[in-house]
């Protein structure tokens, strides 16, 4: 597994020695972790230390990302989970969690190993379980899926696509602007892995829901998001509403599966820090 990379290793040292409450960010397929960067600077006003580890090996730069777009492939939802809670060890206090998309489901593995001590799953990308599948999910996926081929390739978007997935709540002229910023290849492999979940007893896209230790969840879903569907985020809610730990879920109207990056994102990273800062002092 790649090792943490030096500006890794010295925000988690800055995080431990500020005394702050430490929050991690996880990002998910076509993002780097520089899509959190306004987010952490909202954080960092209110209180908190934060950290957004990107997943093995990722490029530091959406152009480098764009000149060697292979370093993206084969990457696996339990490498990746390793990888967070590699970092998340090297903390001095349990940190709350954020993560949208794969990075949500991701966030989820954290909690059900009972590393978080807080959650925040934004559309996050459904887990063994969760068994509604919408068409426009498989829509969404379908250029991965489309090619079992693609299983061990480093796949890039359309804009055509991103608009569909992503950017189908905001103007054109708003969905080229975030295409060209922030969308970058990603490993298919983890959308293979998560639509193949509910057949395979062994699935990396498996969360430990029922761990006592879990800690509070939020699952916060984009009303319009094409990717990851109302039917799949209160399908989630339901199953994770089970576990002793306060789960609750917040829907944000007319919002797509861009809300972490797109024009609204404040409105997104406030319904987060309200609920661990609720969470915090509880």
């Amino acid at each position: 597994m790649a090792p943490l990379t030096q500006t890794e290793n010295d925000d988690i040292a800055r995080a431990n020695d500020s005394g702050r409450s430490p929050v991690v960010f996880v990002h998910g397929l076509w993002l780097l972790s520089s899509s959190w960067d306004r987010w952490r600077e909202l954080f960092e006003a209110n209180g908190y230390a934060t950290i957004a580890p990107g997943w093995p090996d990722d490029p530091e730069s959406v152009e480098e990302a764009k000149r060697d777009p292979e370093v993206f492939a084969h990457k696996m939802i339990s490498q990746v989970t390793d990888h967070y809670l590699e970092a998340i060890n090297l903390l001095t206090a349990q940190p709350a969690v954020v993560g949208h998309s794969f990075g949500g489901l991701i966030a989820q593995k954290i909690a059900g190993e009972g590393a978080a001590a807080v959650t925040v799953g934004i559309d996050p990308a459904p887990f063994r379980g969760v068994l509604p599948l919408p068409l426009s999910s498989l829509k969404s996926a379908s250029p991965v899926l489309g090619n079992p081929a693609n299983a061990g390739r480093a796949v890039a978007l359309t804009f055509e696509q991103f608009s569909y997935g992503w950017s189908n709540e905001l103007t054109e002229e708003e969905g080229r602007a975030l295409y060209d910023e922030f969308h970058v290849p990603a490993s298919g492999v983890p959308l293979f892995q998560a639509a193949a979940a509910n057949l395979n007893p062994f699935s990396e896209a498996k969360v430990d829901t029922k761990n006592p230790n879990r800690g509070p969840l939020l699952i916060i879903a984009g009303e319009k998001d094409h990717t990851v569907p109302l039917a799949i985020t209160e399908a989630m809610y339901k199953v994770q509403s089970r576990n002793p730990g306060i789960t609750e879920i917040t829907k944000v109207p007319d919002r797509g599966h861009s809300l972490v990056i797109d024009h609204g994102w404040r409105e997104v990273a406030e319904i987060a820090v309200e609920f661990i800062r609720r969470s915090d002092e509880s």
